[in-house]
């Protein structure tokens, strides 16, 4: 469990929540929605690297619980820095005038343009990600590292610039999940928390260290998570008395995607789609 955690790296939860922030507060000094994209992914690409620098870099060969252990510090460090620089009162970040509106994707069905965008970057994340882990030589290099560090230390490769590189990767894209959910969430001190256990199920579900596995376990808890809270209650509704499927529903609900992980780890403990190795 704490090698999955080292994996999902707690950190990336703070870096998340900083998107958001940095988004508002780049809103905010221009008034434009573009400069605060760009600043946003800037700022959390730069505070993933400081966060590197200044203390990761020191555990990447230390145990795992070392490593949760500070990053769970960091959680706690960046809530309370965000509460203390922007109040306890939740932010709201306007949503973009181009992005605004429905578009009709059949006669009975409108979908927010917002949202639609939404789907596209993350499917463009994805297949970047995918290319550059799978199909390119620096691609090549981060598996390695991550599989046998030493080795490729050995090889003449500076592996600790390339954890410093995929770091800061990753605190760019947490940050654009941040600035991405801001219209549509309330922008708030720990609004990461809840995105870390997504992340956690995600990785058991698809397998450790397979993009592809990741991209479809986070489709299906979607999915899963989405149907048993919309459909959930109203089945209960007709099989229990009102008040009881009031109370039992929601609890029910939630925990659906928890209870797919339990049933996926009880035929494949490695996930759908393990990476391969050797």
């Amino acid at each position: 469990v704490l090698g999955i955690m080292k994996i999902v790296n707690l950190a990336h939860g703070s870096l998340y929540m900083l998107g958001a922030f940095f988004l508002a507060a780049g809103i905010d000094w221009t008034g434009s929605y573009l400069f605060g994209v760009l600043f946003a992914i800037s700022a959390t690409l730069v505070a993933g690297v400081a966060v590197e620098l200044a203390a990761l870099r020191r555990l990447h060969v230390r145990d795992h619980l070392d490593q949760v252990l500070a990053t769970f510090g960091m959680i706690l460090f960046f809530n309370e820095m965000m509460r203390i620089l922007f109040g306890p009162a939740p932010l709201s970040v306007p949503m973009p005038a181009f992005l605004e509106g429905q578009i009709m994707l059949t006669e009975d069905l409108d979908y927010p343009v917002y949202r639609l965008m939404v789907i596209l970057v993350g499917l463009a994340v994805a297949g970047f990600l995918y290319w550059l882990i799978v199909k390119t030589r620096l691609g090549m290099l981060i598996r390695a590292g991550a599989s046998n560090r030493t080795m490729v230390g050995a090889l003449g490769v500076d592996v600790t610039l390339l954890y410093t590189g995929v770091f800061a990767l990753g605190a760019a894209l947490a940050g654009l999940a941040g600035l991405m959910a801001a219209p549509i969430l309330s922008v708030e001190s720990g609004m990461g928390d809840g995105v870390l256990i997504l992340t956690f199920v995600v990785i058991v579900i698809g397998g450790i260290g397979s993009i592809r596995g990741a991209f479809v376990a986070a489709l299906l808890i979607g999915l899963v998570d989405t149907i048993g809270r919309s459909f959930l209650p109203m089945i209960l509704r007709e099989l229990l008395s009102p008040t009881l499927a009031a109370g039992v529903g929601p609890a029910l609900a939630s925990m659906t995607i928890y209870l797919l992980m339990a049933l996926v780890l009880s035929f494949r403990p490695q996930g759908l789609f393990p990476a391969r190795t050797g």
